[in-house]
């Protein structure tokens, strides 16, 4: 298989930007190392370098891995332990060079160096099982549990959603219609921890049972999304300023502005129509608290 590996790499950094995903930039700690940015790590410690850490970095975040450690599958099994099954590793590159020996116009020898780069699987230590504790710590908290903020704990628990939490991704699932979060303590501040709440609830009342909100989306990053994207961040906005809550810009809102530009260019009522959208989110969730939980008008 002469496959493209630097075509296969750049594709994917490429699709990541344009689904606004800065995949070394998140509002929530991940890994295991004290709340730090870490590097992918190998089964012995040693650290991935270059392109490899951006792709595992990237796969990560995808599959909302916590631990660093990847090894190759009989690497897990020199450790006594096995990969699970149906599990799919997750490509990185070695790069090396071959000499080979030609011979010259004249009749005499030459070696050549030739450059290569070659792919190979790796899996992240939540895809395998019976490995050593250490493998498995937990993230250490960035903050603590007891800086959650109560009014607005009580706000987004009124809603009713579904609401889990666990791994370093946020997002709402129209197939399960769930919202997962990253846990609590690994986000930067309260703050960036409830507004990245009210931004996947501001997505959970697009379905078909809520507002019914739709926006022809096909694929991640086409017009559809970007404007799904408005709607949300808008509303989380809109609900920040009703608690009472001042959150840090996103780390992806540059990212998100990219797409945004090109329907606001295309279609000057877009920001119009993304507003009265957000409104309405904002007033669904409201209308979800009982009349002693609402202290803040709407």
């Amino acid at each position: 298989m002469k496959q493209d590996i630097y075509s296969q790499v750049t594709d994917k950094i490429i699709a990541d930007l344009e689904r606004g995903e800065l995949t070394w930039l998140k509002p929530w700690s991940a890994g295991n190392m004290d709340g730090r940015i870490v590097r992918p790590l190998r089964h012995n410690g040693m650290a991935y370098s270059g392109i490899n850490v951006l792709m595992l970095w990237g796969a990560a975040l995808e599959a909302g891995y916590n631990s660093p450690y990847w090894m190759t599958f009989k690497q897990a099994q020199e450790l006594g332990a096995h990969v699970r099954k149906g599990e799919r590793g997750n490509p990185v590159v070695y790069a090396n060079t071959i000499t080979k020996t030609e011979e010259g116009a004249d009749g005499s020898e030459e070696e050549r160096t030739i450059p290569f780069m070659k792919a190979y699987s790796v899996f992240n230590v939540e895809q395998i099982d019976g490995l050593a504790d250490h493998y498995y710590a937990k993230p250490e908290p960035v903050i603590d549990a007891a800086q959650r903020i109560e009014h607005a704990d009580a706000f987004f628990t009124a809603t009713g959603a579904d609401v889990r939490h666990g791994g370093n991704r946020a997002f709402y699932s129209g197939g399960t219609d769930h919202v997962q979060m990253p846990p609590f303590e690994c986000f930067h501040s309260p703050e960036t921890y409830y507004a990245t709440l009210a931004h996947e609830l501001t997505h959970w009342t697009k379905h078909k049972t809520r507002l019914d909100r739709e926006f022809g989306r096909k694929r991640w990053g086409d017009e559809g999304y970007a404007r799904e994207e408005m709607v949300a961040e808008l509303g989380a906005a809109f609900l920040c300023a009703d608690l009472g809550l001042t959150p840090e810009a996103g780390t992806d809102h540059a990212a998100y502005i990219q797409s945004w530009l090109k329907v606001l260019k295309d279609d000057k009522r877009a920001i119009f129509s993304a507003a009265a959208h957000a409104q309405r989110a904002a007033d669904f969730l409201h209308g979800c608290q009982q009349p002693q939980q609402e202290g803040v008008a709407a």
